[in-house]
């Protein structure tokens, strides 16, 4: 039976139900679209209701392709009781699309291998997703002694170093966000990945925490200076590692009598991301999710470090696909160009026609 799609301005009901429900995202949340507003993106929310009663909810962000030409996006959605329930959302999407909505995209949020993953589910057909699919998540619902001992053990062993030096690992809000971000942008500039405006950052650090989810930073200081830190965003029980980064200690030596001398690694990322699993577990997150890894392995990219790095956490590596339902007979022929569009930006920028991740 086809489902129906409730307009919904209640942001604390809409995101209890984003919460709750089994298949289920952060990037689901209120916040989120919040933030996407400042990328001049629209969000809209939905209940989704069978038979009067809500069984999941749906944040759809209108995107404009090229003039004329929208698109429906639901990042890391829709939020279900159940994934048999993707094939009749289609209809009621249909419904409420516009005349210039030429391309709905979904990310379902269930996890697979790729041999799990379905080429088509109802009238959904496999596409490529906006955020990354293949990524690294680590339960959490282990004592801290047997995550530690999940680790590879070159991870151990800097732990033990940081702790050594006195790494300090914390936690929090608005407060930590330009440390963050001078940590960000220096990652961003270093390995040629680009970011979006700080608004967009800080929208989603205020908003994302204020109704059913939760938005915070992570930083690993060293001496009093963050040289490792991450961006948060969690709803229900998982929390997803979005943005980060770590930047080189090029301050001298203390109290080494020569000039100029080089301090010591104190492994701070390592302690950072030891430390955020730490920290998440504390908030009582049951699941972190390291958000992105390199489709293909290249050991000349950025990209393959820091798949390395997370890898030595012990966690799983998992899909997470996207389908796409053409609204239009032009939604193959503008695919096919934002595809161009984006390989000449990744050739300007990087010199590469691949994609970060």
């Amino acid at each position: 039976m086809p489902l129906e799609l409730l307009p919904t301005q209640d942001a604390r009901a809409y995101d209890e139900v984003v919460a709750r429900l089994p298949v289920t995202s952060a990037l689901q949340g209120w916040g989120y679209g919040e933030a996407r507003r400042e990328l001049g993106q629209v969000p809209t929310r939905y209940f989704i209701q069978d038979q009067g009663q809500i069984v999941g909810a749906l944040q759809l962000i209108r995107k404009r392709l090229v003039p004329g030409f929208d698109l429906l996006y639901a990042p890391r959605g829709p939020v279900l009781s159940s994934m048999a329930q993707l094939p009749d959302l289609a209809p009621a999407l249909r419904k409420l699309a516009r005349p210039t909505d030429t391309l709905i995209k979904i990310e379902p949020p269930f996890a697979r291998t790729p041999e799990l993953i379905p080429e088509q589910i109802g009238p959904w057909r496999r596409t490529e997703a906006e955020q990354p699919e293949h990524t690294i998540t680590v339960n959490l619902m282990r004592p801290p002694a047997e995550l530690l001992s999940n680790l590879h053990s070159m991870a151990r062993r800097n732990v033990k170093t940081a702790q050594k030096f006195g790494v300090e690992v914390v936690s929090g809000g608005e407060e930590l966000f330009e440390e963050f971000w001078t940590i960000f942008t220096a990652t961003n500039e270093r390995a040629q990945l680009g970011a979006f405006p700080k608004p967009y950052y800080l929208t989603m650090l205020r908003s994302g925490a204020s109704g059913g989810g939760d938005a915070y930073i992570v930083l690993a200081r060293h001496d009093g200076r963050a040289l490792a830190g991450g961006f948060f965003l969690a709803m229900g029980a998982i929390t997803n590692y979005l943005f980060g980064g770590s930047i080189k200690d090029d301050r001298p030596a203390e109290g080494s009598g020569a000039e100029g001398a080089e301090r010591k690694d104190a492994k701070a990322p390592t302690a950072f991301y030891w430390g955020a699993m730490q920290d998440a577990q504390q908030r009582g997150y049951r699941s972190f999710d390291f958000w992105g890894i390199p489709r293909k392995l290249d050991e000349g990219k950025h990209s393959f470090g820091v798949y390395r790095m997370k890898e030595n956490f012990g966690g799983e590596k998992v899909w997470f696909p996207g389908y796409e339902l053409p609204l239009s007979p032009l939604a193959p022929l503008i695919v096919r160009g934002l595809r161009w569009r984006k390989t000449q930006n990744n050739l300007r920028k990087r010199g590469s026609a691949e994609d970060v991740l």
